[in-house]
């Protein structure tokens, strides 16, 4: 069995999942910052995004590095020094920040303290698709 591809499967998969959650979220941010008035619909937004974000996004993010450290490993940590390395480790890192940020607005949620606007919450919600078009195309040609 070539446990690279197997890996390599595996990075991607768990990649999906974890951009699949973070483009998600900041969408049902916007719906729950349009009706946080509304109790009952609110406390629907806090249950979706709770187990969206622990459930899905926490652990998909976790297995990304995972496999991604066991890919690097298995190519040799010498392919770290590649300019086309750096960037991808760079942008996955913002993409972590960004992940952590998302958890830090979901704890305001929680609390009934959401300080930003629906339009904050579809202007975020950018940010991991330039991020994974980044990504992408930087592993893909491996311009530098």
């Amino acid at each position: 069995m070539n446990f690279y591809l197997l890996f390599k499967s595996l990075h991607l998969i768990s990649v999906i999942s974890w951009m699949a959650g973070l483009l998600y979220l900041p969408r049902i941010f916007v719906y729950h910052a349009e009706n946080g008035s509304e109790k009952k619909a609110s406390e629907i937004f806090k249950t979706m995004e709770r187990k969206l974000f622990f459930y899905i996004m926490y652990p998909a993010m976790i297995l990304s590095w995972i496999f991604g450290l066991i890919l690097i490993h298995s190519i040799g940590f010498q392919q770290i020094v590649q300019t086309w390395m750096l960037l991808k480790i760079v942008f996955v890192i913002i993409l972590t920040i960004y992940h952590f940020y998302l958890g830090k607005i979901l704890a305001q949620f929680k609390i009934d303290q959401n300080l930003h606007s629906h339009k904050f919450y579809r202007f975020i919600n950018e940010i991991p698709t330039l991020l994974l078009i980044l990504i992408v195309f930087v592993v893909v040609f491996k311009p530098l």
